[in-house]
């Protein structure tokens, strides 16, 4: 005995305890399970998205089946320090994706009024798309914690799958950036028309 406690009881409570804490841990990784495994890798069939764009059009991943690659730059917040770097950066050196068969849009969960704001500010030449059900950005699994999107670039081949996933931006080289990998894709020149 043990301050009155035969110890053998304390242990066997010991026992009942853990054995409630280890099917607690073991529901907790059960339910986070799907979670992991729905995580997009490259390869994938880039899920299905109809969004809104800034110059009044609706786009899906659907019209460019086949016809184009497609870049999806998905930003936290528009009017954010970060978010308005890499727009401009898209917006300045927007040429130099412009002279390859891709269409690039930036997106967040925006409202579509805020993005067309937004998009007036920066001079995106380009359109910005909107999420506001977060639908979309929780399919392409860029959907944080908090709401918001975490700062992803997308590349998705004309077969519509993905061709890879980019989580180190460097907003403001982003143009950039995105020209030398759809390069290294293998993405060709845009067709003079």
């Amino acid at each position: 005995m043990l301050c009155g406690v035969n110890i053998d009881t304390q242990i066997k409570r010991d026992e009942k305890n853990m054995n409630g804490i280890t099917k607690i841990f073991l529901i907790l990784a059960m339910l986070a399970l799907p979670v992991l495994s729905s995580a997009l890798e490259v390869g994938d069939q880039a899920p299905a998205f109809s969004l809104q764009g800034t110059d009044g059009k609706t786009y899906s991943l659907e019209q460019f089946h086949n016809k184009q690659a497609v870049v999806i730059a998905w930003y936290p917040k528009a009017f954010t320090s970060g978010c308005t770097i890499e727009c401009k950066s898209l917006a300045q050196n927007g040429h130099l994706l412009k002279r390859l068969d891709v269409s690039y849009f930036m997106a967040s969960v925006d409202a579509l009024e805020t993005n067309q704001e937004f998009a007036a500010e920066t001079e995106a030449d380009f359109p910005l798309l909107s999420d506001p059900s977060k639908e979309v950005a929780k399919a392409y699994d860029v959907l944080a914690f908090y709401g918001l999107p975490n700062r992803h670039t997308l590349y998705i081949g004309k077969d519509g799958k993905i061709l890879f996933i980019d989580r180190q931006i460097n907003a403001a080289t982003s143009a950039e950036d995105m020209a030398s990998k759809l390069e290294e894709l293998g993405v060709p020149a845009r067709q003079a028309s």
